[in-house]
This record gives C-alpha cells, sequence and structure tokens, in this order.
C-alpha cells in the first residue's frame, strides 16, 4: 500500500536533498500485487531491504559554467536531471547505504538513488 502525499499529510512539509528518497519501510510480509515480495532468507541477511517511496529530491544537480559574464542574468536556477525513483514506487535498495530516521514515531530510510536495485511502478507505461 503506497502511501502518496497529499497537502493535508505530514509529509509536504519535508524536503528531501538531491538524489536521495524518503522509504517507509515494508513489512516482511507485505506483498505487492504481482507478487513481488523479499522471501525471508534475504530480509534476514539484511544485505537488501524493500519500502515504499514516500517523498523524493529533486535529482542529480547539473554543474553551472563558471564564467563570468556581465551580460547575464543574476538570477540563475539551478538545473537538475530527474531521478528514476518516483513516488508510490516499491524499491528494493541496499541497506548499507541506508541512513536510518525517525519520524512522527516512525521509521524511515532515507537512500540515495544510486543503492535502488529495482523499482515496481503500479502505472501501465
Amino acid at each position: 500500500m503506497a502511501l502518496r502525499i497529499t497537502p493535508d499529510n505530514k509529509f509536504k512539509k519535508l524536503i528531501i536533498i538531491g538524489d536521495r528518497v524518503l522509504i517507509r519501510p515494508a513489512q516482511s510480509s507485505e506483498r505487492t500485487e504481482s507478487g513481488l515480495y523479499l522471501p525471508p532468507g534475504v530480509q534476514e541477511r539484511e544485505k537488501v531491504q524493500q519500502g515504499y517511496i514516500i517523498k523524493t529530491g529533486p535529482g542529480y544537480v547539473i554543474p553551472m559554467p563558471t564564467e563570468d559574464e556581465p551580460w547575464k542574468a543574476e538570477e540563475e536556477k539551478v538545473k537538475y536531471i530527474p531521478l528514476q525513483a518516483k513516488e508510490g514506487d516499491l524499491a528494493i535498495f541496499l541497506l548499507s547505504a541506508v541512513t536510518e530516521i525517525m519520524y512522527e514515531k516512525e521509521k524511515y530510510f532515507i537512500v540515495p538513488q544510486g543503492a535502488i536495485l529495482m523499482l515496481e511502478r503500479e502505472e501501465d507505461f
């Protein structure tokens, strides 16, 4: 069961930085409609984990040129390469790269996109 961000929920005030995603860990018995789940042996070894993506960062920053050109506008916005991960995706990721946090008495993971091994998306392509 994916948790989406809505205007009235607690996640709208969180800002995820860069290429990171906020993930709610899935219970070990959770399984997707297509039947994807991690067997207990894999979860016990704790090398990979699965969970639902709650919120994503903007992506990878594209470096700005360092030339100082007086004719350019002063205010240039930072540009990003967007992430593959999207809110609501089921992610399987490496636990070695996880930062575990507690937010409003619930456990979440902050994971860099590079540590995500696979995504399952419910929408049709």
